[in-house]
């Protein structure tokens, strides 16, 4: 039998010195809704709590990503099926078992509803909306292609907030620490500096969250998309969000169904989208005033 190659996760790396794009790969087909991602980024970006009330529509308490939530396990309770499939790891292991032995390997059951999780987070996108929009400067690009916001430049303006099409970043309320910036994820920068994976994916018991050089999470992608089609999962797809004006994201998701399932936008666009064409729109009709004011003087 092969051997699996290692995990991205499993040594550190120095991405940041080496300058490479970075990415996370989220498969919510081995997510088992622990929120150990939730926490470990909230303890290691000392992200101030926000999600202790029970909001009543699901076992989800967080709710969605915010200034204070920046990794977000959703809860998918869907009223359809998933199709036939095992699920587990050993699942293959136990068919072949069975069939070595001469019994009868029993037919797959067929669930009366789908009941996913979604480690969510910011996508860092190519064209990110954020970083356009700041009029500050304090949203810039890494060295590893991700979208960092600068707290101590950040003056709270929310122009950012309006231009992500994921409504991934937001501003803290009264009485939080740094109340009135903008916050999202930062990549764990700091940790990729020091040659650390990031808090969410070094924590992660099923390894539903991979994190490594941006083409390495392409092939795991596609890798792992074929393996849960071949398992029943007719449906699944690689999330890379490339039909819209983000051209691309370093945040990649595997899923079964439709993404508006998972709440994220098919083609997401970015408000600063339209801003080329406000632009050329303001300067012809600057030209024409000015040139409508010249030949008034003309004798």
């Amino acid at each position: 039998m092969s051997v699996p190659p290692a995990s991205p996760n499993q040594a550190p790396h120095a991405f940041v010195a080496e300058g490479r794009p970075v990415g996370f790969l989220t498969d919510p087909t081995l997510c088992i809704g622990c929120k150990a991602c939730e926490v470990a980024c909230k303890e290691w970006n000392q992200v101030p709590e926000d999600g202790l009330d029970f909001k009543g529509r699901s076992y989800d308490h967080t709710g969605a990503l915010g200034a204070s939530t920046w990794r977000h396990v959703k809860f998918l309770e869907l009223d359809r099926p998933r199709g036939l499939q095992r699920a587990g790891p050993m699942a293959g292991l136990l068919e072949e078992a069975l069939r070595d032995s001469g019994e009868e390997v029993p037919a797959p059951a067929e669930e009366p509803f789908s009941w996913l999780f979604l480690s969510d987070v910011c996508k860092h996108c190519e064209e990110a909306g954020c970083l356009e929009a700041c009029p500050t400067g304090a949203i810039v690009r890494t060295e590893v292609a991700s979208v960092l916001v600068q707290d101590d430049i950040c003056n709270g303006c929310g122009y950012c907030v309006v231009g992500c099409p994921f409504g991934v970043i937001d501003r803290r309320p009264e009485p939080l620490a740094g109340a009135g910036g903008a916050f999202k994820c930062t990549f764990c920068y700091d940790r990729q500096a020091a040659g650390l994976t990031p808090a969410c994916a070094k924590v992660c018991p099923t390894e539903s969250i991979l994190f490594g050089p941006l083409e390495e999470i392409e092939e795991r992608g596609v890798s792992r998309l074929e393996e849960v089609r071949r398992r029943g999962f007719d449906d699944a797809s690689l999330y890379r969000a490339d039909e819209g004006s983000v051209a691309g994201v370093h945040a990649r998701f595997l899923l079964v169904g439709e993404a508006r399932l998972y709440g994220l936008p098919e083609a997401p666009e970015a408000p600063t989208l339209y801003l080329k064409g406000a632009w050329t729109s303001a300067l012809l009709s600057s030209l024409a005033l000015l040139i409508l004011t010249l030949w008034m003087f003309i004798p």
